[in-house]
């Protein structure tokens, strides 16, 4: 099963995605599930939300990291929980706001 990491951005409240786990633990953070690094087994998984955890304590820029599953749909990555999906798409019950208002697709 593939897996990202997600958080919610402290200064928003804004779901993030983890975008990039580079070298001495350097974490990038992106708005846009398609641009999230994605574990293909679950030791680079592990490795991603350890990386991510470190940096919400670290760096205070992001709260409560944690793995979804997701899948490629399209040639697009999708959530396979409904929950997530509703996570990275914003609120339901206006869709004149959020990532959906934006034509996006999670």
């Amino acid at each position: 099963m593939k897996q990202v990491v997600i958080a919610s951005r402290l200064s928003d409240g804004l779901v993030v995605f983890l975008k990039q786990a580079g070298q001495a633990g350097a974490v990038e953070w992106a708005l846009r599930l398609e641009s999230a690094e994605v574990a293909e087994n679950d030791a680079r998984a592990a490795e991603l939300l350890a990386l991510a955890e470190a940096d919400a304590v670290s760096t205070q820029i992001v709260v409560d990291p944690y793995l979804i599953d997701v899948e490629e749909q399209d040639g697009q990555l999708r959530p396979t929980k409904y929950r997530e999906v509703i996570r990275c798409l914003g609120p339901t019950i206006r869709l004149d706001l959020g990532k959906q208002a934006e034509g996006s697709e999670a």
